[in-house]
Parts: C-alpha cells; sequence; structure tokens
C-alpha cells in the first residue's frame, strides 16, 4: 500500500548515508571473515560440491539469521541471553561439529574417485549445514546481541520490518560472498584424489578443534 511515510522516520527524511553503510559492512566483515565452523565447513563441502555447496550454506544460514535479527531490532534479544539457553544452544553446536567432523574424516579415508554422482546430496546437506551451524552457534547469537544490536541501533531511525529488511541486505551480502568463494577454494582440491582426501583430513581436525572448544567453553566456564 502507498504512503507518504519515509523509510526512516525521522525529521530530516534521510536514508542510509555512505558512512553508515560503510560502517555496516566494516563490522559484519568481523563476523563473516572470523575463522570459524562456518568456513571451515564451507570449504569441506566446497571440496565435494563447489561454489553451489557455499551458496546453499548462505541460505542456510540466512533462513536462521534473519529472523534472529528482527527478534533483536524488536527487542526481544534478551531472552537469548538467558544462560540455560546458551548452555543448551552450545552443547548441541559442539556435538553437531564433532559428528559433521566425523563425517568428513570419514570421506577423506573411504573417497574412491572424483565422481560426481554424489554431489547432488552435498548440496542438499549443505543447506542444512549452513542452517546447524547457524541455529547451534552460540558465539554468532553473542556477535548479533553484543556488536549486531549496537550497529543496528545506530543505523535505524524507526524499526519496521522494511528498514531491518534494508539494513540486513547490507550486511548478508558479505556472507554470500565470502561462502562462495571458499567453497570455491575447496573445490580446487578437486584437480586431483589425493589432494581432495588431504583438503578433508585437514578440514575435519579443524571441525573437531571448533567442537571441542565449544564444548569445554560451555562446560568449564571461560
Amino acid at each position: 500500500m502507498a504512503t507518504d511515510e519515509p523509510i526512516f522516520g525521522n525529521d530530516e527524511k534521510r536514508m542510509f548515508d555512505i558512512s553508515i553503510i560503510l560502517k555496516i559492512i566494516g563490522v559484519s566483515a568481523s563476523g563473516a571473515l572470523a575463522p570459524g565452523p562456518l568456513t571451515a565447513s564451507s570449504i569441506a563441502t566446497g571440496a565435494r560440491g563447489g561454489w553451489k555447496a557455499g551458496l546453499r550454506i548462505a541460505i542456510g544460514h540466512t533462513v536462521v539469521e534473519f529472523p534472529l535479527v528482527l527478534v533483536i531490532a524488536f527487542g526481544l534479544g534478551a531472552f537469548f541471553q538467558t544462560s540455560w539457553l546458551k548452555t543448551t544452544v552450545g552443547l548441541a553446536g559442539g556435538i553437531f561439529l564433532l559428528f559433521f567432523g566425523w563425517l568428513t574424516m570419514r570421506d577423506a579415508f573411504t573417497v574412491k574417485s572424483l565422481g560426481v554422482g554424489r554431489e547432488g546430496a552435498h548440496h542438499r546437506s549443505a543447506f542444512m549445514v549452513g542452517v546447524m551451524l547457524t541455529l547451534l552457534n552460540p558465539y554468532f547469537i553473542a556477535w548479533w546481541i553484543g556488536v549486531g544490536s549496537t550497529l543496528l541501533v545506530e543505523a535505524l531511525e524507526t524499526v519496521t520490518v522494511a528498514t531491518v529488511g534494508l539494513f540486513y541486505l547490507f550486511h548478508v551480502w558479505l556472507d554470500y560472498a565470502w561462502l562462495i568463494f571458499i567453497s570455491m577454494l575447496g573445490s580446487a582440491s578437486r584437480i586431483n584424489l589425493k589432494a581432495y582426501k588431504v583438503v578433508l583430513l585437514a578440514i575435519s581436525v579443524m571441525i573437531f578443534y571448533f567442537g571441542l572448544e565449544l564444548i569445554l567453553s560451555i562446560t568449564l566456564g571461560p
């Protein structure tokens, strides 16, 4: 429905200016480009499914992230800071990472060829990897509550679904670009079977590390 109201309801009726856009991109990079489970998993799935695996991981990530941003924007972020929820999410995330690391290591030892017969299945599973590693990552949730929410408040004059959506677009494109790029690097390992196995083995060890670190940080504390 047409309206004369500005997207941002301040007196000057200004849209996002360039300084705010650059700040959103710069701060978002601190989360998107940081080494972590999602980056490591993108390399692993990219080694099997190419750049499309990275795209599917990014879509799965978005399916969880955007509703979380809406929840925080409309003032419900405190719920995610409750200790029982952080503990539950952290333990579940650590267990999932160990499981995914085991699957990746198993592939490193059992794969016999670089054929594409299983590639479609890997593409489909990549979406669920994006969902699970976002949903079960307490550090991701903490980043949005501590860093992302501050940026959100600064950028938005009036909080509506439309304004949050515009803010999110300036943030999320970096996730897509990074995850697709990383999965393409993983895909390059498919030049030969030995390189493919080495990449999968190295990434599985990294994923195991992230999983154990997450579980220990939850159970033992900082």
